[in-house]
């Protein structure tokens, strides 16, 4: 455990971001499931309406560095050729 009063105070940042960064990787899997699901099922309205939305949600993430930007391209690239295959 630190001992520094800087080095307590870094710990405790720490902590708070990896909950926030948490929840911010939660949400970008629950987006995507929810595509994913619409594709499974050809729901081509439902598709394209949590592909927007997903997009959105992942790239907010690669704005906060939770994920890498290439990373949040490959995966609206991926789910957006997803959602255009069953139209």
């Amino acid at each position: 455990m630190a001992i520094h009063k800087s080095a307590l105070k870094r710990h405790r940042q720490s902590l708070k971001a990896r909950e926030r960064n948490k929840a911010v990787r939660t949400r970008v899997k629950n987006a995507t499931k929810a595509v994913r699901s619409a594709v499974e099922q050809k729901d081509t309205e439902n598709a394209s309406k949590a592909l927007q939305t997903a997009s959105s949600v992942i790239d907010k993430a690669a704005q906060k560095n939770v994920i890498h930007w290439r990373a949040a391209a490959r995966k609206i690239s991926r789910l957006s050729k997803a959602v255009n295959d069953i139209q």
